[in-house]
């Protein structure tokens, strides 16, 4: 048998096959291609032998009749495998003749069972690291002799804490699962746009509601399929903002929980049936909602009870951050028009690139999974996305995915979505930037702004998408590479311990409320002009003495315990419009500005289930404000005592006081009822602290 080729074939018995006697491709005393870390020439001489052999091999199997295909020259393979995603730059830069036997036997297994070649390009990355460059590369090393790529795919849940991650692991098989059942999602959209249904309304949060909000905002519908809209508040102002963009009687809506029991989907959909019952009565209401959720939930024992159009499930191993390539994000995507298989073609090239035979400096998620965590334990640690204006909206995803995955044991990556691209000098020794580049639709000014950044000295990542179709790639290759840095870090990337902190918070004092009927009393620390401060009493002892000199000073206190290698994050409960989010930019952009740190934005409750995570359990390196504002028009949730504006203080307040409890440093501003006029104000304090 031959040593150089019974990787490629264990199970073949070559030599009963008539196949030739081939020598070894290493000459006797060299150094094998699998240790060489230096005699590149000699190492690509080895690869090219091993192909030449492997080629001769496949002849002999006639495995080229189910190609279709004669490989004359090693150049044809190249021309074959390069339209299914395989780099066949990186055999030689890798130095691995076993990536590509393995690689060309799983394109012959693919192509055996396909009537047609995947079609798109992988999605390219390259990075620039400066003195980390080293450190990645021995992680890299690390992945690669201990065999831990392949390890992931088997399940190990040693890769992390040995705690439950091997019931997590789903997302990797999720795209073969949808192909299983094309057909599922298929009549789904077409029952929809026979229905004459002209818009399409999620209720979600978190995982459910990020990548369908992606999808809707990246491609539009569909010609003759309903436009899709997401809502995941609970502030009174945001519901009834989306409420008058839709009308009920060609609207269908989305209830979408991967538990089947979040509080702000479920509430959202009481408030959204009653208005249907009222207009179409309560047998044919159901009729216009579908649900998506794992099986045996409430909300599918409900969907059922109520008579929902469709129940489509989720799968109960991969968890609600990683559900994109699953019935949750494609779901939504079918129903709006989007060409689901076309989308996971190109997914698959992701994925195949992506395998456990794939080394790992080869292998595109875990080279940049080694690059979050490596650089996240030297303390570069806040990954600063840059996306291409059509392409916006990725960074919210992976706001989410990053933050909720990494934030845990004091530890973390903070996700930075939507900061504007500044020049060099106005960021710390923290920042990593990724720059996710639409090839066609990309922004000079980002072009240059990243160029500057990284010829200053900043580590930065790019990867350039051909065309929006190419995002399933995105989702897979963050998801894994989330999965690697959570190894990096130690930590468990698929669970969300401290989220439920606050969740418990809001729960207490909504079941206090339906008791007694009262709000707690809340006294505030300083007032004026309409706005009042509010703290607890550890934040309070930090920011007391400037109370006599007003907000500006309190504030100016808040803002100056910001550190070198902290970030500011504003916590906003408020509705989540252009007017509010262009005020609020512009407080975060002073703060960077001026503190040279990095910043987030977050719309309660929606972050709550992103970002909220990082903040309670990651490391204690965020400063809070949080800013929360009266009703002008509350709206009352049919089968509860307390109304939407209620329920959304109710998380606020759970929310500031999980905080306070892990001993952030927190400070809370309340505007009353006049939002626009109020967050204006607050501007110019803050900028006036800042000075």
């Amino acid at each position: 048998m031959w040593p150089n080729l019974n990787f490629a074939f264990p199970n073949v018995n070559l030599a009963a096959a008539g196949c030739p006697l081939l020598r070894p491709c290493s000459a006797p005393g060299a150094r094998s291609a699998h240790s060489d870390r230096g005699g590149a020439s000699e190492a690509a001489d080895v690869v090219i032998c091993r192909v030449v052999q492997t080629l001769t091999i496949l002849n002999c199997l006639n495995v080229w009749n189910v190609l279709n295909a004669e490989p004359v020259q090693a150049v044809q393979v190249v021309q074959i495998v390069q339209p299914v995603g395989l780099n066949t730059s990186a055999v030689v830069q890798s130095r691995d003749a076993l990536f590509f036997g393995q690689m060309l036997l799983i394109f012959v297994s693919a192509r055996s069972k396909r009537e047609r070649p995947l079609v798109g390009e992988l999605a390219s990355q390259a990075y620039a690291l400066g003195a980390a460059g080293a450190e990645v590369q021995a992680g890299l090393d690390e992945w690669r002799e201990q065999g831990k790529v392949r390890r992931l795919w088997q399940g190990d849940r040693s890769l992390w804490t040995g705690a439950d991650e091997d019931q997590w692991l789903g997302w990797l098989h999720a795209l073969e699962r949808q192909r299983d059942h094309p057909e599922n999602l298929q009549h789904l959209a077409e029952d929809v746009r026979q229905a004459g249904i002209k818009r399409a309304l999620l209720l979600g949060m978190g995982g459910s509601s990020l990548c369908p909000e992606l999808m809707a905002e990246t491609f539009g519908p569909a010609s003759d399929f309903p436009r899709l809209l997401v809502l995941d508040s609970t502030v009174p102002a945001q519901v009834k903002d989306f409420e008058r963009q839709i009308d009920l009687k060609d609207t269908l809506f989305i209830v979408s929980s991967k538990s089947g029991g979040t509080t702000e989907t479920r509430v959202l959909e009481q408030y959204f049936f009653a208005r249907a019952e009222a207009l179409f009565g309560k047998d044919r209401a159901g009729s216009r909602f579908i649900a998506i959720t794992d099986p045996g939930t409430k909300l599918h024992k409900q969907a059922e009870s109520n008579r929902f159009r469709h129940v489509v499930h989720g799968e109960p191993d991969i968890g609600g951050r990683y559900s994109a390539l699953s019935n949750f994000g494609m779901a939504p995507a079918a129903i709006m028009g989007v060409n689901v298989p076309n989308f996971l073609d190109r997914a698959e090239i992701m994925v195949r690139s992506c395998a456990s035979s794939v080394p790992p400096e080869a292998n595109p998620a875990v080279v940049l999974g080694v690059i979050l965590g490596t650089l996240g334990r030297r303390g570069v640690d806040k990954v600063t996305f840059v996306t291409s204006p059509a392409i916006a909206a990725l960074s919210r995803w992976l706001e989410q995915l990053v933050a909720e995955s990494t934030g845990k044991r004091g530890k973390g990556l903070v996700p930075i979505a939507g900061e504007e691209v500044g020049p060099p000098g106005v960021y710390g020794k923290d920042r990593l930037f990724v720059y996710l580049r639409l090839n066609g639709g990309s922004s000079v000014e980002h072009d240059r702004a990243v160029a500057a950044l990284e010829k200053a000295g900043h580590p930065v990542v790019r990867i350039h998408l051909e065309e929006t179709m190419n995002l399933g790639q995105e989702f897979f290759r963050w998801e894994m590479a989330t999965a690697v840095a959570g190894s990096v870090l130690g930590i468990n990337p698929f669970d969300q311990p401290d989220v439920e902190a606050s969740k418990a918070a809001t729960r207490k004092l909504a079941e206090d409320y339906e008791r007694t009927g009262r709000l707690p009393e809340e006294v505030p620390l300083a007032s004026e002009e309409g706005l009042s401060l509010h703290v607890d009493p550890q934040n309070g002892a930090a920011v007391a003495p400037a109370r006599a000199k007003g907000l500006e000073a309190v504030l100016a206190a808040h803002l100056g315990r910001i550190r070198p290698g902290d970030y500011f994050a504003i916590n906003a409960y408020v509705a989540r419009n252009p007017a509010n989010r262009k005020e609020l930019e512009a407080i975060r952009h002073a703060v960077r500005d001026a503190k040279r740190v990095a910043t987030t934005l977050g719309f309660g409750p929606r972050f709550l289930h992103s970002t909220g995570q990082l903040h309670k359990g990651g490391p204690d390196s965020g400063v809070f404000l949080q800013v929360t504002a009266d009703d002008a028009e509350d709206l009352p949730i049919p089968g509860q005592k307390y109304t939407f504006g209620v329920l959304k203080r109710f998380q606020a307040q759970g929310d500031f006081a999980v905080l306070a409890e892990r001993g952030r440093r927190l400070l809370r501003v309340h505007l009353g009822p006049e939002v626009s006029s109020g967050l204006g104000r607050l501007g110019e304090i803050v900028r006036g602290a800042l000075s």
